[in-house]
Formats: C-alpha cells, structure tokens, sequence
C-alpha cells in the first residue's frame, strides 16, 4: 500500500515546490512566500537629539560673518572668518546625517543644505575668488527660495521654523549686497545675522534643556505631528513604520 508524501509537490521539476500559499490559478514556477509580518522585527536606536549641535553651529557662524559684514573685523579677515566658518560645515553635516538616521527628514534637509552653504562661504572668501561676493549674492538669493519652501513645510516645529523665519531677510539682504554692492544693505546682512545668531541660540538651548530633561522647559512652541511625536506614546511613534524610507523597498 502507498503512503502519500507530505512535502508539497514538485510542479516545476527543478526542484522547487510551490509553498502552501499557492493561489489555486497562479503560474507553474511562481514562487510564493507565506507571509513574513509575524516574524519580522525592525530595531530602532535612540539617539540624542543632534538639533542643538546644529543650531548652536547657525548662531556662532552667524556672529563671525555678521561682524565681518558690520565691520567689526576689517576686509583683510576674511580668509580668518571663512576658516572660522569651515568647521560649521563638519558639524551640520554631521547633524545631519543623524537626522536622517532619526527619521526627521526636514531637519536633516535643512541641516544638511546649511552645510553645504557654509562650505561654499568659507572656500570663496578664503580663496579670494574673482567676482566672489556676486556669486556668494545669487548663491544667497537661491538659498532665499529653498527657505520660502521650507518654511511651509516647518510650521509645525516652531523652533526650526523660528530660525528659517529670521534668516529668510538676511538671505535677501545678503544676496542683493553681493550684486549691488550697496554698504547699507551689507550693515544690514550683518545686523541680521546677529538675530539670527539670537534665533538660533534660544531654540538650541531650549531643544538641549529639553532632551536633557524630557520635558519642555522653555517654550519651543510645538504643533500637530510634531508636538504629537513628542507627547505621544510609543504607538504613534511607529505608526506607518512599515512606509518609512529604509524600511519600505523604495524611496
């Protein structure tokens, strides 16, 4: 008498067999998984927050190229201001590339593209480079459009939105100076930029007291998602987890 083998049968004859999912009408050879959901696990590291590194880094550099526009520091530093400056670039983009890794996509955006205009600033005032200011202005006019675009995306993280607020006139004022060469909209930039510095320093310190103590302490001034992403409980941090970018297949 013959027994019946419990292992699923060949229908390929290569060897591999159609798992017990199989539609009744799929294809011969298509292979099909059982669902993998239950058995799937996706880790998640905390980090401490990278956004006080980031704006403390917007406030210093902010201060040295205010001063030099005010004329504090005389058109021989530049090459001493755009070294200050370089290392903004490092620590921005070392923000954000951990905003990226902590799943905040505007954070790491701006982060990262503040990086890269340090970079720009400091090797163009620090090579002297021929008609440099005018670039640095339609460079600076360009960085005004990607701001107005940020700015409405950043509502919702108020402190974030505070600085792109306060450097949304500086990014004008700096841009015309370069291709006007207009002494009062300089004075201005510079004036700017220490607000901006003054933005800049109070989220920091306010985001810092905050991760250190797990509550807000000075008000940032959250709403929506984000004040959500800070109040609320471990569920609504993993909501749609399976669609974020690095879990989901694409980007």
């Amino acid at each position: 008498m013959s027994t019946a083998s419990s292992a699923p049968a060949d229908k390929t004859g290569d060897g591999a067999a159609d798992g017990p999912e199989c539609p009744p009408n799929a294809p011969p050879g298509r292979r099909f998984e059982p669902d993998l959901r239950p058995m799937t696990r996706i880790n998640l590291r905390p980090i401490a927050s990278p956004m006080p590194l980031g704006f403390f880094t917007v406030a210093i550099a902010s201060v040295m190229t205010g001063c030099l526009q005010l004329g504090v520091f005389t058109p021989e530093a530049r090459g001493a201001v755009a070294l200050c400056v370089l290392p903004a670039f490092a620590l921005q983009f070392l923000v954000s590339v951990l905003s990226f890794g902590a799943r905040d996509v505007i954070a790491a955006t701006l982060m990262g593209t503040f990086a890269g205009s340090w970079l720009a600033y400091a090797l163009v005032m620090f090579s002297g480079a021929a008609e440099g200011l005018r670039v640095l202005g339609v460079f600076n006019l360009a960085f005004l459009c990607f701001g107005a675009l940020m700015t409405a995306v950043t509502p919702p993280k108020r402190a974030m939105w505070l600085v792109l607020v306060a450097s949304l006139p500086r990014w004008a004022a700096t841009g015309l100076s370069g291709l006007t060469g207009a002494e009062w909209l300089t004075r201005t930039s510079g004036a700017l930029g220490l607000l901006v510095a003054l933005v800049a320093m109070y989220a920091a310190f306010a985001l810092m007291l905050e991760d250190m103590r797990g509550e807000e302490v000075l008000p940032i001034g959250r709403s929506g998602p984000a004040r959500a992403a800070v109040t609320g409980d471990l569920t609504v941090q993993l909501r749609n987890l399976e669609r974020h970018a690095g879990v989901r297949r694409t980007l």
